[in-house]
């Protein structure tokens, strides 16, 4: 997959993604064709399918900007690489392999098992994964909340979008470890509401979890590190490409368990999700080839809100149903009035510039 030209138009950074759009579509429909025989339920399998797509670009649009934050310093041969080794293993290995992998091990059965399972015996296949629900989202919001504290406990951060929480994390931020025991704390809280075995596997998966990021966090940086000691231009390499991928997952574990709402059948899951999958690549692209970020200053601010709030709802998952409508709109709300701000802010700045520039005007005509 090419990278598209700068100042290229909006729409032209999509073009793969209208591509996989519609091959994936067209595959759902035959899909269901083949799955019922009938117009209907050919219908019923291409919807599903859209909504799957809405769905998961609804969940992972802050994913988009924090990878666009992250791939900004990467060079281009391991943006490059991203973009492409990272939609394959995003597509087969989140929709497709990662759901396998969790039935495997949760049922005791081989890979080739599982797929039958997936195709033979759909029911089944949707309730093992349900059940895995409750480790899947502590390790998941666990990880990602991770990921949100480490952007705001940051001391060196002096763009603050609201202000008088931000300020304080930053000023925090000189206390080692804190966003560590933040998050200790939290989990300790949450598992106080559940029981039994429950709590023990609530407690071990969010340990996992935050292992998980501490252990991609110094093998990121050893992997960095030795690049920069053979090249300067090494910066952002094979160690942020690990995070990026473990940050991909980490997102990836709401859609997929939240897509069995929908439908059973592994298939049309994967093909959903890959279709949403594209369009957040495609405006990973565009946020980092355009310099958005830098253009909108608060939207950072507003994904990694999102992410905070996304890591809540993962944990809450555990002991209530959330639907993933809320989840997708609590985050696209967030986003959206952070952009809005950040436009506000653009606006004010441009006016006090031409105000200036107006007195500045006025001086000088006086003086003449």
């Amino acid at each position: 997959m090419k990278h598209p030209a700068p100042h290229m138009p909006t729409l032209a950074y999509f073009k793969w993604a209208f591509i996989v759009t519609a091959a994936g579509l067209v595959l759902g429909a035959w899909l269901g064709w083949q799955m019922t025989g009938t117009l209907s339920g050919m219908a019923t399998v291409f919807f599903i399918c859209t909504v799957l797509a809405v769905l998961e670009i609804s969940l992972s649009f802050d994913n988009a900007i924090v990878n666009a934050n992250k791939l900004k310093d990467m060079t281009p041969k391991w943006q490059h690489r991203f973009l492409t080794w990272g939609i394959i293993i995003a597509v087969f290995g989140m929709r497709i392999v990662f759901p396998l992998a969790i039935v495997v091990i949760a049922a005791n059965i081989g890979p080739i098992e599982a797929i039958r399972l997936a195709a033979m015996h759909p029911e089944e296949y949707a309730r093992i994964m349900n059940d895995a629900h409750l480790p899947i989202a502590a390790f998941g919001g666990t990880f990602l909340m991770m990921v949100g504290l480490t952007f705001f406990f940051n001391q060196e951060k002096d763009v603050h979008w609201i202000a008088w929480i931000e300020r304080k994390m930053a000023r925090f931020a000189t206390i080692k470890g804190i966003e560590i025991a933040f998050v200790l704390i939290l989990i300790l809280s949450f598992s106080s509401f559940l029981e039994g075995d429950e709590r023990h596997t609530f407690v071990y998966s969010a340990i996992y979890g935050l292992v998980t990021f501490l252990a991609v966090e110094v093998i990121g940086g050893l992997l960095d590190a030795s690049q920069q000691a053979m090249s300067a231009a090494a910066k952002g390499g094979l160690g942020a490409f690990i995070y990026l991928e473990v940050l991909d997952a980490s997102f990836s574990f709401d859609g997929v368990i939240g897509a069995f709402a929908l439908t059973q059948n592994l298939f049309v899951i994967a093909i959903g999700l890959g279709i949403g999958a594209m369009y957040v690549r495609s405006m990973t692209i565009m946020l980092v080839e355009k310099g958005t970020l830098a253009e909108y200053r608060y939207l950072e601010h507003g994904a990694f809100y999102a992410i905070l709030i996304l890591a809540v709802i993962m944990y809450v998952q555990t002991m209530y149903h959330i639907p993933e409508v809320i989840t997708g709109l609590g985050g696209a709300a967030l986003i959206g009035i952070s952009l809005w701000s950040s436009i506000r802010h653009n606006r004010r700045e441009q006016a006090s510039e031409e105000q200036f520039e107006h007195n500045g005007a006025q001086r000088n005509s006086g003086a003449a």
